[in-house]
């Protein structure tokens, strides 16, 4: 692995993490291993590429395992790895801290929020 410099801690964290959908994968991963489709459907907005290609990006830093089951039709499913459960208390703050941000711009956080994740 190529070696970098950081000017400060958190481009390291940022550089695994950052992006508008790898930390959303997680937190659906917090709850449990999921299928391709199953992420896609808890995130609608996101494209099949850009799925996949977050999904391999999280793989090769480590923090999710992609789990291939010999059968047919072939199944994969992707769970947080050892190293990925590291990441469960940063990912509740900012989910904490993104439904006081609802509350406080917008006042009620049950009509911002998707009726699929607030009841799981």
């Amino acid at each position: 692995m190529l070696k970098k410099k950081y000017n400060v801690s958190v481009e390291a964290a940022l550089e695994v993490i950052g992006g508008k959908w790898k930390c959303v994968i997680l937190c659906h991963l917090m709850r449990g291993k999921k299928r391709t489709s199953e992420l896609k459907k808890l995130m609608p907005a996101i494209t099949q590429k850009m799925l996949i290609q977050q999904l391999r990006e999280l793989e090769e830093d480590e923090v999710i395992n992609r789990i291939v089951y010999q059968q047919v039709p072939p199944k994969v499913e992707y769970e947080l790895s050892e190293y990925g459960h590291s990441l469960e208390a940063i990912l509740n703050s900012l989910c904490a801290w993104g439904e006081q941000h609802i509350i406080r711009v917008y006042g009620d956080k049950e009509s911002m929020l998707e009726e699929s994740i607030l009841n799981k």
